[in-house]
């Protein structure tokens, strides 16, 4: 896995033990797997008691890091080895590397790491056609546009997305979906 300096020295700053001492370490690490696991971000996610002694701005960038190489991680289905050799190149000793990924081993057995932040699902459409006279300047408009209304549910929670668009942006949505559509056809006949 190749990462980026920023998230190497986010991953330097989890594994050095001047940063986060034993009882932080395992915290952090869980409240990475937790941010990702979660359906909604959490801003709170890293405001817990016992990482009051680590700077907030250090901490960010580490969770940044840890939740980098966690979806890295995932994404290049990448074995104990693997991890353990990426973890050990960036100074992480082996009870550090041990701890991490007998988590990640966790969130991959529950399959929680393919689960969470996926797309929502549509599951009804309605749309309505206004006609705008005048815009807030009193000048003259005259054009009609869709108000669409997307009901969507992700995890459970469901939730509309509105928007509105002019009949040449719907035609050019409604085209769009077509042809992703012909793609999914296309792909599941092979």
């Amino acid at each position: 896995m190749e990462l980026s300096e920023s998230v190497q020295r986010g991953l330097q700053s989890l594994g050095d033990q001047a940063v986060l001492d034993r009882s932080s370490f395992p915290v952090v690490v869980d409240a990475c797997f937790r941010s990702l696991l979660s359906s909604r971000g959490d801003p709170a996610v890293l405001d817990l008691p016992e990482l009051k002694h680590v700077d907030k701005i250090l901490l960010k960038q580490i969770h940044a890091a840890a939740t980098t190489f966690i979806l890295e991680a995932v994404k290049h289905n990448a074995d104990k080895s693997t991890i353990s050799s990426s973890l050990e190149e960036l100074t992480f000793n082996t009870e550090r590397v041990e701890i991490f990924y007998s988590t990640f081993q966790v969130c991959r057995k529950e399959k929680a790491c393919f689960i969470g932040r996926g797309p929502a699902h549509i599951k009804d459409v309605s749309w309505r056609l206004q006609y705008q006279m005048k815009n807030g300047q009193l000048d003259k408009v005259n054009e009609p546009f869709y108000l669409i209304s997307l009901s969507t549910e992700n995890g459970g929670a469901s939730e509309d997305v509105d928007f509105s668009c002019t009949a040449e942006q719907l035609q050019d949505l409604v085209g769009k979906l077509k042809d992703a559509a012909k793609s999914v056809e296309k792909a599941s006949q092979m």
